[in-house]
């Protein structure tokens, strides 16, 4: 197919855009973004000519001939633009968090129905060897039923990296924090919003759908005029309590050195227990037999698994094909633990799910 990249909010489009170059048979249509200074990067890297470079959205629709669109907006505006594309006629990649709010969400699941077009939400960590493997061992009956998942996962904050993880030294990040949307809780900031929905999306995925009882959330910032970069939720379940932290500012980035703690997933199951930390070449199991705990080396794996560009590219005329994460039904349980989570947060009390 050919990807119109929509918005460069979001610094994984540089990421997106060079799936979408690194992949056979995909080609950038354009890119747009209302202010072209944004694109510059991209434009450089991809050699993208001028009539392919769009500061306005509907003539981008109109000339680029795109199949599908790749939305990297601010978090508030991804129901806005991605209901633009579908009704353009696109099939959309939306990259994580799903929405800013259930809503939002909801919005934009209508307008891929209406339009007959595939949404597809991109999480990353739903790529990762050792989590693709953790869920294959889940499903396999290795630790029996999941009764707990304990998520911990962020990085030295956004600003601190572009494109490709080029890394951005602490002064420069600090001096545009109060510039950045990432920072702004109009615009969908903080560490919560950015990042507790790996965890709750993902951690749905391993509990099969299953959805909490009660949601209870507390965050560091105190300063309602500016936004949390430590979160930590707790999800009562029928089955127990699971735990979701989310953090801007771990000692170092988990995809050079991992932090201590450690970013990823523990899962705690009737017979057993996996821990899957980002990035490793193996998962950590215990069972009932084998008590203590063995690695496993992780999966390797193949075609059309390995990146969403791939994979949408394979599936997106059949979307009860897309891998499971990065279904609507999957991040739209994820996306309305996250909403509670912030309402929790911000009433200082535990939320009912339902």
């Amino acid at each position: 197919m050919r990807y119109l990249g929509l918005c460069f909010d979001h610094m994984h489009m540089g990421d997106l855009l060079r799936l979408v170059a690194d992949t056979p048979g995909c080609s950038i249509a354009g890119i747009y973004d209302p202010d072209i200074h944004k694109m510059t990067a991209a434009i450089e890297t991809h050699s993208i000519p001028a009539n392919r470079v769009f500061t306005d959205l509907q003539t981008a629709f109109a000339q680029a001939g795109a199949d599908a669109a790749i939305v990297c907006s601010t978090t508030a505006e991804h129901a806005n633009v991605t209901a633009a594309a579908f009704d353009a006629g696109l099939h959309v990649i939306c990259e994580k968090p799903f929405a800013a709010n259930v809503a939002d969400a909801d919005r934009m699941i209508e307008a891929s129905k209406l339009a007959g077009r595939t949404l597809a939400v991109n999480w990353p960590l739903a790529w990762y060897p050792p989590h693709i493997t953790t869920k294959r061992l889940i499903d396999e009956g290795t630790i029996g039923d999941v009764l707990e998942v304990h998520f911990y996962d962020g990085n030295r904050g956004p600003l601190r990296h572009l494109a490709d993880k080029i890394e951005v030294s602490e002064q420069d990040a600090a001096a545009m924090k109060r510039a950045s949307w990432w920072y702004d809780p109009a615009r969908g900031g903080g560490s919560l919003l950015d990042y507790l929905g790996y965890g709750t999306t993902l951690g749905t995925w391993f509990l099969s759908g299953r959805e909490p009882l009660t949601v209870t959330a507390i965050t560091d910032n105190v300063d309602a005029t500016f936004v949390d970069e430590h979160a930590i939720v707790v999800c009562r379940y029928a089955s127990g309590l699971s735990k979701f932290e989310t953090r801007w500012g771990t000692f170092t980035d988990p995809w050079t050195i991992q932090p201590q703690p450690k970013c990823g997933f523990v899962v705690v199951g009737t017979s057993g227990t996996i821990s899957s930390y980002d990035y490793e070449d193996h998962v950590m199991i215990q069972t009932m037999d084998h008590p203590v705990p063995t690695p496993v080396a992780v999966d390797t794996l193949t075609a059309p698994m390995r990146n969403i560009i791939e994979h949408f590219d394979a599936t997106a005329a059949s979307p009860e094909s897309l891998h499971a994460p990065l279904t609507p039904r999957i991040c739209r349980i994820g996306q309305k633990i996250v909403d509670l989570a912030a309402a929790s947060a911000a009433a200082g009390r535990t939320l009912n799910y339902v």
